[in-house]
């Protein structure tokens, strides 16, 4: 049998997150050992909270793209997490979205879907999984200071214990997974070598988030309901979502751009929601109970540390948000990431760790879906009031009308709904958005009138029936409507 082109690597990987634990989940069938080097003093053995990973607390959508590579990487994975709680959401069905061009519909065949889970659950399903594989170890309570060799090759890390004591871990890779804190640009410069170019947009964006109790009858099978903002408005961007998670639990995530930003106090949670492009999170939040604080977090910059064009000593990748962090709202940060993760391990199968050029390779195939995820990102948050980062161009804005153009048809036309679908959970690149039957559909607009409102089922509508809790702080109801502003009796339709 011909020996694997990496069998007697020693690998570092450097963060012992979601991004870490897939990069050790890719290389560990090709290569001799995988020590994962983490600074927590502890993993916790449950679903439970990371002092390091203060994100956690928002609500997070694991898109179908993301979770098929997980899947694709550790086998049994999904079932995993639906055993412990998570849901599994068929999408358009499962999704009551008001897209800024109207409501989509929701009695299309289901095409995709999503993972509702709670951040800690997810990252502890996978943690627990790469730790099971036989050549898999973690180091916790380590800092990394720096990195060991020069501007040729990276030889190790410079690791800093408990006790302030500093030592080298040798390693023939090492894998920069520490997230959006990263300082693996400064490190490679301590050695001599490049300066990484960085790209940064930054639309202010401030999330605030809060786990409810589902209301009696809505703990499962119940559809993420997401009111995004619509930049083409002028002013900040406002976003409500909520996702059902394990335990019977609504994680509910409400984010503004610079000037919009939601507060952390609990009392204006609600009537920040209401105060989204439609009052529906609102007032389903009315008839739910709180059952946590309200968190609040800010380090949301979409910041593109550009390794994959430097020229990077052998040894050293990078991968998930320490090469490409992105706005959250979209929710495509671990996807990313995995999507990554998969192409680190298809070239680690056909290419040695020691072959020259490895590592420039890798990070390419790595940036390659992280850089679609990105255009996803930018393509909308330039458009906000004081974003920070390049403003649009005529590109930009004839690019974006595009996008308005195939939301539009997508209200009524079953083909650019899927091609919107396969871009947005990324299991598709964007380019296939400007194929012929896409660029005819969006010509001729949609083939079905536009929906007054929300397309829920009598289940859903019935929640809604219900009297509410507390007073939502949502604008004035119509007249005949039940207390709720255009919500339809049955998924009226109007012409467009």
């Amino acid at each position: 049998m011909t020996a694997l082109p990496s069998a007697s690597a020693r690998v570092v990987v450097l963060g012992g997150g979601l991004a870490g634990t897939l990069a050790a989940a890719a290389l560990a069938p090709h290569v001799r050992e995988v020590l994962i080097v983490e600074q927590d003093a502890v993993l916790p053995e449950t679903p439970a909270p990371r002092p390091r990973l203060p994100q956690a607390a928002h609500a997070h959508m694991l898109w179908a793209g993301g979770a098929d590579a997980m899947e694709e990487l550790l086998p049994g994975v999904t079932e995993e997490w639906l055993a412990a709680g998570a849901h599994r959401v068929p999408i358009p069905h499962g999704m009551v979205s008001f897209s800024p061009a109207g409501w989509y519909r929701r009695s299309w065949p289901d095409t995709h879907y999503l993972i509702g889970a709670g951040r800690d659950l997810i990252d502890w399903v996978v943690r627990t999984r790469v730790l099971r594989l036989p050549n898999v170890r973690v180091r916790t309570g380590a800092k990394v200071c720096g990195l060991a060799g020069n501007a040729a090759r990276v030889s190790g890390v410079v690791l800093r214990d408990a006790q302030d004591a500093r030592h080298i871990v040798a390693a023939d890779l090492v894998v920069d997974a520490t997230g959006r804190g990263s300082k693996s640009t400064r490190w490679l410069r301590d050695i001599g070598g490049p300066r990484v170019r960085e790209t940064v947009v930054d639309a202010g964006v401030r999330y605030a988030s809060r786990r409810y109790r589902a209301p009696q009858g809505a703990e499962t099978d119940w559809p993420v309901i997401h009111i995004p903002a619509d930049p083409r408005q002028g002013g900040p961007g406002l976003v409500a979502t909520i996702i059902s998670i394990e335990n019977g639990q609504w994680h509910v995530s409400l984010s503004g751009t610079r000037g919009g930003e939601p507060s952390a106090a609990e009392d204006l949670f609600e009537e920040f929601a209401g105060r989204v492009r439609h009052p529906l999170v609102a007032e389903l939040l009315s008839r739910a109970e709180p059952v946590s604080e309200v968190s609040l977090y800010t380090r949301t910059a979409n910041r593109r540390r550009h390794f994959e064009q430097a020229d990077l000593p052998e040894g050293f990748i990078a991968l998930g948000d320490a090469a490409t962090s992105l706005n959250p709202v979209y929710g495509h940060g671990m996807s990313a990431a995995a999507l990554g993760a998969v192409a680190l391990r298809d070239l680690t199968r056909r290419t040695s760790v020691f072959a020259p050029g490895y590592a420039s390779k890798a990070q390419r195939a790595i940036g390659r879906p992280a850089a679609a995820a990105w255009l996803l990102a930018v393509g909308q948050d330039r458009f906000y009031p004081g974003a920070v980062g390049r403003k649009p161009t005529l590109v930009d804005r004839l690019g974006a009308r595009y996008i308005h153009r195939l939301n539009h048809t997508a209200i009524g036309h079953g083909l650019v709904v899927r091609k919107l679908t396969d871009v947005m959970t990324l299991r598709r690149p964007a380019h296939v958005l400007g194929l012929p039957d896409v660029l005819l559909a969006a010509a001729r607009g949609p083939r079905m009138p536009l929906l007054d409102g929300p397309q829920l089922t009598p289940r859903e509508r019935e929640v809604l029936d219900r009297p509410p809790l507390r007073s939502t702080g949502a604008p004035a109801a119509r007249p005949g409507t039940s207390g709720r502003r255009d919500l339809p009796p049955a998924g009226r339709v109007r012409e467009a």
